[in-house]
Formats: structure tokens, C-alpha cells, sequence
């Protein structure tokens, strides 16, 4: 695999030198092939394509990552091998469930879900002590939907922390860790969900509004007032 890795890391360095188009590429420039070609990904795992397919979009994502390092070292600032450096170490600290700080598996691993992710968020919170926002560096340009499902789990695992460590919720925070408001529908099953979500949409387009940027709004409002986590 490191010669596969070395021979790509070249031919990018090549284009990058002898092709005009490429050598014209920036970071910004990049945005919409890495939107796209992540896109293309994801219909290929939901559709279970054939896993030929599925190495091709990956192989596409790769030289996203490879494009944008080769465009960094030009300058002098990071190539692939430190993005992997930085992986690496990440993965260390933030599974502190099955590393040792110096990287050496642990003798003993959690055997539930539940524990390896408050395990995670609590390393990843020793990070940035100074960050009280639980919604900080959550990216506003998610579609709506996940950006929506995205705030209210962080919501949940910050109370949740907050419990753990002995602290007390505020009051503008409700236990679910979301936004108070009506009693939420229940659904057997996702395709209920998707008639129901579908509905919203078809009632939204008939008044004349944006059902995805009335909810990207909604989370906006709630993560920037009263949907904030205990100080």
C-alpha cells in the first residue's frame, strides 16, 4: 500500500507541474469537486453497488485529500504524510477507550456502545476546555435535515457529560438536550418518517416556503439562544 500511496502522491506532483488545469486548482477552487465527489460516494454505499464501484468513489474522495496536500506543501505548510501524522495522533487521544496516551493498546477494552461514546466526547471536550458551546464547529452548510439530527445528539452527549462530571442542566436546556415545543410524532418506521417529512415539504411548497431553510434557521435560532448547554 505505501507504494500505491507514493506513485499517487507523484502524479499528482506531476500534474500539479505540467498540467495547466490542475496547476490551477486552490483550496477554494476544490470545494465543489469534494461536495460533489462525496456525494457520488454516498449514492454508491446506499445503492450497494458492486465494490468496484465503491473503490472507484472512494478513490475520487482520496484525490480530493491528495490535491489539497499537494497544494499545502507548495506552499510550505503541511503534505499527506502530516495529515496522517495528524489522524493518527487524533484517533489516539480521542479513543482514550482503547489507546494508552503513548499509543499502546489498553489491557482491557468497553464492551457497550454508550460507554465508548461519552468516552469519546469527553476526550474530545479536554481538547478545548475553554469551549462552552456545545455547538461550536458544527458546520452550517450540513443539509438541514442532519444538521438538525447533528445538533440535537451533541445537545444530548453535552447533558449528558454534564450529569457525569456533577454539573446541573439549565433551565433553557430540556432533558432531551433540544429545543421544548410540542409533543414530537412517533414513527414504527422510516418510511412513515419519510411520508410524514415529505408531507411537511408538499404543505411548505404550498405556502410558498423553504422547508430547508426554515429548519436550518430553527436550528440556528435554538443553538444560538435558548438551546445552549449549562455554563
Amino acid at each position: 500500500m505505501g507504494a500505491a500511496v507514493d506513485r499517487l502522491v507523484e502524479v499528482v506532483a506531476a500534474l500539479r507541474e505540467h498540467c495547466l488545469w490542475t496547476a490551477a486548482l486552490t483550496h477554494e477552487g476544490l470545494v465543489e469537486y469534494l461536495v460533489e465527489e462525496s456525494y457520488e460516494l454516498l449514492e454508491t454505499i446506499e445503492e450497494h453497488r458492486p465494490d468496484g464501484e465503491l473503490r472507484g468513489e472512494l478513490a475520487d474522495v482520496l484525490l480530493q485529500v491528495v490535491l489539497h496536500a499537494r497544494i499545502a506543501s507548495e506552499r510550505g505548510a503541511f503534505d499527506l504524510e502530516g495529515i496522517a501524522r495528524t489522524l493518527t495522533e487524533k484517533m489516539i487521544r480521542r479513543n482514550t477507550h482503547v489507546f494508552a496516551p503513548d499509543g499502546t493498546l489498553r489491557a482491557s477494552f468497553p464492551d457497550s456502545i454508550e460507554e465508548i461514546v461519552r468516552s469519546w466526547d469527553a476526550a474530545k471536550r479536554a481538547e478545548r476546555p475553554e469551549r462552552t458551546d456545545p455547538f461550536a464547529g458544527l458546520p452550517r452548510h450540513l443539509p438541514a435535515l442532519v444538521f438538525a439530527d447533528k445538533a440535537l445528539g451533541r445537545g444530548e452527549r453535552w447533558l449528558a457529560l454534564e450529569d457525569a462530571a456533577g454539573g446541573t442542566a439549565s433551565a433553557d436546556v430540556p432533558p432531551e438536550g433540544g429545543p421544548a415545543g410540542p409533543e414530537p410524532a412517533t414513527f414504527a418506521t422510516e418510511e412513515e418518517l419519510g411520508e410524514h417529512l415529505l408531507g411537511i415539504v408538499r404543505a411548505a411548497r404550498a405556502a410558498g416556503l423553504d422547508a430547508e431553510r426554515a429548519l436550518r434557521a430553527a436550528v440556528v435560532r435554538h443553538t444560538e439562544t435558548g438551546w445552549r448547554a449549562p455554563r
